[in-house]
Parts: structure tokens; C-alpha cells; sequence
């Protein structure tokens, strides 16, 4: 029998989750399993991972062999580098002490890399929101402009027809003086 350590598909179509999970190599994708070890989410920004660090680190150990992308979560959650260490310490390269030591620095630097990402991700984002909101004020305010020019036409062209109404109104009120002198 081969363990391996893979994604279980779930979520709806088009915004899938994964279950990682210890399952036999012979059952389907999303059939039985012996472990469920963690998640993935890869819908949101970095991908959230939770895992179970020690049972993952354990089934590695024991032999049961990763697909391509349980790989790479693995790896960057430090499993492997975990079991790289180990097989230093079984060696007799270092101590347990030291092999720890190396881990932590690494794994705080990863951290730190990981708290920069999502820094500069809200950084961008909140940029992003202020350029739009930027836009947008600019937009408005040729479109005042261009309402306060069609309102200044309005008017212009109503003053120019009344005062064409009382030019019209004003010839006719002297000749009706001068027809009147005109019948005494």
C-alpha cells in the first residue's frame, strides 16, 4: 500500500478549497482517507494554509510521498526543511539543539518575507483605492463643468429671447404713438 499525501477537492465550482490529506494512492481523489492534516485555500491573497506541522512532519518521515502541490505547500511550511535537519541531526552533522536553532532563524525569515508580502499587498490596494476615488473626483468634476457650461447656455440663449421679445414688444408700442397723433 502507498501513502500519499494529497488535495482533497471541495467548495463550490469555480471557488474550490482543499482538505490535505493521507489517503491511499489507490482511492479516488475524493474518497476515503486515513488523515486529514490541514487546508488550503488558494482564493484568497497569498493562499491561506493551515496544517498540522508535527503530523505532516511525521507522515513525511514515515514515507508517504507528496503530489506536486502538497509538495510545495509542504515546503514552503518548512516540512521539509524540518526533515532535512532531522536527517542532519540522524547523520551526526549537528545536535538537536542546533538543528532547531536553524530552523527557527528560517522560519523567521519566512515570516518576515510573508508579513512584507501582505504589507505591500495592502499598500497596493489601498493605492489602488485612492487612485480610483482620485478618478472619480476628476470625473465629476468635468462633469459639473460641463452642466455648469450647458446651464450658462440655457440662460444666455433665455436672456437673448427675452430680450429679443422686448425688441420685438418695444417697435410696436411707437408705432401704435404714431398712428394715434396722425387721426387728430
Amino acid at each position: 500500500m502507498a501513502v500519499k499525501v494529497r488535495l482533497q477537492r471541495n467548495g463550490r465550482k469555480g471557488y474550490a478549497y482543499y482538505h490535505i490529506v493521507i489517503a491511499d494512492s489507490r482511492v479516488s481523489r475524493n474518497g476515503k482517507f486515513i488523515e486529514r492534516i490541514g487546508s488550503y485555500n488558494p482564493n484568497t491573497n497569498p493562499a491561506t494554509v493551515e496544517l498540522n506541522f508535527e503530523k505532516a512532519l511525521d507522515w513525511v518521515m514515515k514515507g508517504a510521498q507528496p503530489t506536486d502541490t502538497v509538495r510545495n505547500i509542504l515546503s514552503n511550511e518548512g516540512v521539509y526543511m524540518k526533515k532535512h535537519l532531522l536527517g542532519g541531526v540522524q547523520k551526526g552533522a549537528f545536535d538537536e539543539a542546533k538543528a532547531e536553532e536553524k530552523f527557527n532563524a528560517w522560519k523567521q525569515e519566512k515570516d518576515a518575507k510573508v508579513a512584507q508580502l501582505k504589507g505591500k499587498l495592502a499598500q497596493d490596494s489601498k493605492a489602488k483605492a485612492k487612485a480610483k476615488i482620485d478618478a472619480e473626483i476628476a470625473a465629476n468634476k468635468v462633469k459639473e463643468e460641463a452642466l455648469a457650461q450647458k446651464k450658462a447656455e440655457a440662460l444666455a440663449a433665455a436672456e437673448a429671447a427675452a430680450k429679443e421679445a422686448a425688441a420685438e414688444a418695444a417697435p410696436e408700442a411707437p408705432a401704435a404713438e404714431e398712428a394715434a397723433p396722425a387721426a387728430e
